[in-house]
């Protein structure tokens, strides 16, 4: 009766346990703002145009001109860059290509996507993908592991034929991420999110209030930057322990026979 009672109870637990962790492994991506969505892009890193997860960022530019957006990026998040360019009805052979760079600036190779084509001559769109590395919590210095942090799009047409420089084109930006869970997490958290201006953030607290108006990113995730620490992981390892517990007292309730043997001399 007792290892019944404790095999309920052990069910219920791992019943309640299993629940969070299910959740976890649901696409992470803020819902769509389409009324918040920016309707520009920047020329550089620096007015890269901010944007959230799940919003479609939209400009209006031209054949030849480099394109910049910023999104926020968590660890234990895999984000998918989708970019589509619209172009004019009369227009040459065109190679458009889609980069995806850290919060270090450094490019993210990515895993798979078509992260440049090719529409040929009265082609009227083209469509790209980038689906990059599991973002991580923590890496080694030399590694080039993509970071919790700003990231940025660069959209931009290569080897341009001279007649279409300057060709009108409008472009659309869309970023969602998989939420990968405990097997992505690492042990260790970076002190702060690689976004432009956190070191002035971080001497303003100290300092006058002026300074913090010199802080150039304002994006985060919607639920705020991850400490690291915490992910689906613990819940399993629980779950573990749970099991190897049961395992023992279901060892030893089989093995330890009828209790003692009885005193009485034979034949008594």
């Amino acid at each position: 009766m007792r290892l019944t009672r404790a095999l309920s109870a052990a069910v219920l637990l791992l019943g309640l346990a299993a629940a969070p962790a299910a959740a976890d492994s649901s696409p992470s991506a803020s819902p769509s703002r389409d009324g918040d969505a920016p309707t520009t892009a920047g020329t550089s890193f620096r007015t890269a145009t901010e944007f959230e997860q799940g919003q479609v960022a939209t400009a209006n530019g031209a054949a030849g001109d480099y394109l910049y957006w910023s999104f926020p990026a968590d660890a234990e998040q895999r984000p998918t860059v989708k970019a589509t360019v619209k172009l004019p009805e009369t227009h040459a052979a065109q190679t458009w290509r889609v980069d995806v760079y850290d919060g270090l600036r450094r490019r993210q190779a990515c895993q798979w996507g078509a992260q440049a084509r090719t529409a040929d001559a009265g082609t009227s769109a083209v469509e790209l993908a980038c689906v990059l590395r599991t973002v991580r919590a923590w890496t080694e210095p030399w590694a080039n592991d993509p970071l919790p942090g700003t990231y940025y799009v660069r959209l931009t047409a290569v080897n341009v034929p001279t007649s279409d420089l300057g060709v009108p084109v409008s472009a659309e930006v869309r970023v969602d991420s998989k939420d990968i869970g405990g097997a992505a997490a690492v042990d260790g958290s970076l002190a702060e999110p690689l976004v432009p201006g956190i070191a002035v953030t971080s001497g303003a607290d100290q300092g006058d209030e002026d300074d913090k108006s010199a802080v150039l990113s304002a994006i985060e995730p919607e639920d705020g930057w991850s400490s690291g620490w915490w992910s689906d992981r613990w819940v399993w390892s629980g779950i573990g322990a749970v099991l190897a517990a049961l395992a023992g007292i279901g060892g030893y309730a089989l093995t330890r026979g009828s209790g003692r043997p009885s005193r009485m001399p034979p034949g008594a």
